[in-house]
């Protein structure tokens, strides 16, 4: 089985993910079994009845997997607005040993499954220790795959919006672009406009602390990947002295704007694609060349021109455009272990005509499958980003007006991000969140794990989280992908582990 990477999904600008092929879970159900007077005394008032639940397990039809339903509000500030159904997956711990309690995992996005994440990697590959003493636990959080999903357009609406021009060469097609973001925000209003004001993360924060109490855990335990350590920080931030060991990996910054994050994270993927084509320019198959990085870039740029003019074909019925070439790429910068699949899929491209290996990469990302179904993912994930901030921008003039900053930041990928960036300017639900500092002032020390050349979340953004939270202590992974735990390095998964079962941080600044 394929391992599910940690995935992060910002603004407009869209991350790879690998596709996965999961078990679903059979619902479970919740009582409130427990009377008020059993709760503790921190209980927020009037949301007793969630916090008191009981959690009954069933089988998952996944070997050695339990699947529940937690019950959460609508609304935490109106309890009496209705309640909405979250799915929880966990697997017990393996060992005979001591039991150390909970571990919450999720994966990122915002829209990312937490229980395919768990089911497919986190509880059978986490270290082995790690799973002997924990029950490894998830929830898909609010809006996402089974816990009330955000749904906006079908397959084949999914298609064209995936397809639309990024890189608009005049008026028109800046209209044409701006007229796809609305007819997306207009489907997800139309179909999900019940739940469009509540994905927010600080509410999917308040969700894991609810199935916290329904767990039994006097504190949480967590590990978070790429969006998830924004999640995690959030969490730690509303309750810290609930917040127990946290491990943030690949960590976001809190503090920055969406068009700050989008630039920040456009400058990361040129620095991953650096990596990629030192790389190949080594190699004397390199389809983008043998001369340098920089000539690797204006090849693969050129390349992209090319197919904006002219799509070529895929095997199939779609052709390869610019925009989904492109999303091919910013795939395969995710973990180095993709780059003999990119290397490959541009050769076809570009010297054979053939788009097939482009369009996978970019199918994977989008979390398309072979029968034109889309997981909710890209719903989720602008449905969560756009409530948690305001907008990047309020219009193509805008837009315009940063290209320079964004094309400074990535040569190759900087004006077609920037356009994606626009993606939450019409959007139907106000923001009900703005960029601030989180410090958790009150909480035991937090693990902040940041990898120098990750292209999702870039190095400085988890030297600023470590800075910002009060216990905040920093582990850094001098290498390239997204994240770092389980991903190979010894010294990584040593120090993370010997957090998570000890309660001992490594060294603030450790380095590997």
């Amino acid at each position: 089985m394929e391992s599910r990477r940690p995935l992060l999904r910002t603004g407009g600008t869209l991350l790879a993910a690998v596709a996965l092929l999961i078990s679903g879970c059979s619902s479970g159900s919740s009582s409130t079994g427990a009377s008020s007077s059993a709760l503790p005394a921190s209980t927020p008032e009037g949301l007793e009845p969630y916090y008191g639940q009981k959690l009954t397990w069933r089988d998952c039809g996944v070997p050695g997997f339990q699947c529940s339903t937690m019950r959460a509000p609508l609304d935490y500030e109106e309890p009496s607005a209705g309640d909405i159904k979250l799915a929880v997956a966990r697997k017990k711990a393996t060992g005979p040993g001591k039991r150390l309690g909970t571990l919450q995992v999720n994966p990122g996005g915002p829209g990312g499954s937490a229980v395919e994440y768990l089911q497919a990697y986190a509880a059978i590959g986490f270290p082995e220790p790690v799973r002997a003493q924990y029950d490894m636990v998830a929830v898909d959080p609010r809006g996402v795959a089974r816990s009330e999903p955000v749904k906006c357009l079908d397959g084949a609406r999914m298609d064209a919006y995936t397809e639309t021009d990024m890189t608009p060469d005049d008026d028109g097609e800046q209209q044409q672009l701006v007229a796809s973001f609305q007819k997306f925000a207009e489907g997800c209003e139309k179909n999900s406009g019940r739940m469009l004001p509540h994905v927010s993360t600080v509410e999917a924060a308040r969700d894991m602390d609810v199935l916290r109490a329904a767990l039994g855990d006097k504190k949480l335990q967590y590990v978070g990947a790429s969006y998830g350590t924004f999640l995690g920080a959030t969490y730690a931030g509303l309750f810290p002295q609930r917040t127990g060991r946290l491990v943030l990996d690949g960590a976001m910054d809190p503090e920055l704007s969406a068009r700050r994050m989008n630039r920040d994270q456009t400058a990361g993927f040129e620095t991953a694609f650096q990596a990629f084509a030192r790389d190949c320019v080594k190699l004397e198959d390199c389809p983008l060349g043998t001369a340098s990085p920089a000539d690797a870039g204006r090849r693969l740029k050129d390349f992209f021109r090319r197919l904006d003019a002219k799509p070529i074909p895929t095997g199939e019925d779609r052709r390869l455009g610019e925009s989904l070439a492109t999303t091919g790429v910013i795939a395969a910068m995710y973990d180095e272990a993709t780059w003999p699949q990119l290397r490959d899929s541009l050769t076809t491209a570009m010297k054979e005509n053939d788009g097939a290996g482009l369009l996978a990469l970019s199918d994977s990302y989008y979390e398309r499958e072979p029968n034109g179904k889309y997981a909710n993912l890209m719903s989720a994930n602008a449905a969560v980003n756009c409530l948690d901030l305001p907008p990047a921008f309020k219009g193509p003039a805008d837009v315009v007006k940063s290209l320079p900053d964004f094309e400074k930041a990535s040569p190759v990928f900087g004006e077609g991000l920037a356009w994606a960036s626009l993606n939450c300017s019409d959007w139907p639900v106000d923001a009900t969140g703005t960029a601030h500092r989180i410090e958790a002032d009150g909480a035991a020390p937090i693990l902040v794990v940041g990898t120098t050349r990750d292209p999702a979340t870039p190095y400085k953004w988890a030297q600023a989280l470590a800075g910002q939270l009060s216990s905040g202590t920093l582990l850094t992974y001098d290498g390239d992908g997204h994240t770092a735990y389980g991903r190979g390095s010894d010294c990584i998964d040593t120090a993370i582990n010997r957090y998570l079962l000890q309660g001992k941080p490594p060294k603030d600044g450790t380095k590997c």
